[in-house]
């Protein structure tokens, strides 16, 4: 049975003190029930400030971007091993934003999924459509073009390791959601691709969903049989609202 994972991805938001209380508070609030894993992505320079605070709790660190070398000529990048060095745990690769503003291609994502999985991090790896693109109809044309590189680098053993997160770009800080029903679609669509070429372990990578997810809708959202949970933006930056949606899943 896949346990469901929620991650919030803090973007460029936080400096040291505030990711400190932020992360303290979150601890102190969670849930009893160890049914859902937790992780916190915050920014770069205060991962090892978020290690520390996290270390012996529940929530997992997750650094938002990784180089796929280990060591090299490669000015203001930081390696699979640095994180690993940190602390950090999980690591989230593709982000939309990252794909649109920084001209990432999946090519390079598998790069970093790969290394990334050889160092001993999970990858959370993102992929999903622009709004022109769902509505030409190419919505599963686009998860396919973004997926098929990933996969091709993987190996039978990494597949219950492999974290996806579906996220639709015209939903992510726009206060649109995918419907329930919508999601699922696609969830069930990108698991039939794992399937394909993996078979039964398909049943074991789990599938986030990200795109304005809060309190209000995460249930809904997480009661299709393929989202097996949340790669959170905004709704993460406070304790609150980020518990909310854990005891919401709970």
């Amino acid at each position: 049975m896949r346990k469901t994972f929620i991650c919030g991805n803090w973007k460029l938001n936080h400096d040291l003190e505030t990711t400190r209380a932020t992360l303290r508070e979150m601890i102190q609030k969670l849930p009893s029930s160890r049914d859902v894993e937790v992780g916190i992505a915050p920014v770069t320079t205060t991962l090892f400030a978020a290690c520390e605070v996290a270390k012996g709790s529940r929530i997992h660190i997750a650094a938002q971007n990784v180089h796929h070398a280990e060591k090299g000529a490669y000015t203001g990048e930081v390696s699979c091993a640095h994180l690993r060095e940190l602390g950090v745990t999980h690591v989230i690769i593709g982000h939309s934003e990252r794909r649109q503003y920084f001209g990432e291609t999946s090519g390079e994502v598998a790069q970093k999924t790969r290394a990334a999985l050889d160092m001993g991090l999970v990858p959370i790896v993102c992929i999903g459509e622009q709004l022109e693109d769902r509505e030409a109809g190419r919505t599963m044309a686009v998860i396919d073009e973004q997926l098929a590189p990933v996969l091709d680098v993987l190996h039978p053993p990494d597949v219950p390791t492999l974290v996806i997160a579906y996220e639709p770009v015209w939903a992510i800080g726009t206060g649109k959601t995918a419907s329930a029903a919508q999601a699922q679609e696609v969830h069930a669509h990108i698991r039939a691709q794992v399937r394909s070429k993996f078979q039964e372990a398909a049943e074991q990578v789990r599938i986030q969903y990200g795109g304005s997810v809060k309190p209000s809708n995460a249930k809904e959202l997480l009661a299709e049989p393929d989202v097996d949970g949340a790669l959170v933006g905004g709704a993460s930056l406070t304790a609150d609202s980020f518990v909310g949606i854990i005891e919401a899943v709970s």
